[in-house]
């Protein structure tokens, strides 16, 4: 259970952490529609967002790297 655990936080962290970068390297226009922040016609770069979606990632990173602590 805790290894499957282990992995689920993983590939958590891996996916928000592909959506930061991808916020942060894509103009508002060409995101998804699907994605918040998404403004037709917007070179803009939402980097609050890529920001959130990073420090999400980061988190589920942590919580992967403690749960393979071995508990006394």
């Amino acid at each position: 259970m805790k290894k499957t655990l282990m992995i689920l936080f993983v590939i958590l962290a891996i996916v928000f952490i592909a959506i930061a970068v991808f916020y942060f390297v894509t103009p508002a226009d060409k995101l998804p529609h699907s994605f918040p922040g998404y403004v037709a016609n917007s070179s803009k770069v939402h980097l609050k967002h890529g920001l959130a979606a990073l420090i999400v990632g980061l988190g589920f990173a942590i919580l992967a790297w403690f749960s393979t602590k071995k508990t006394t």
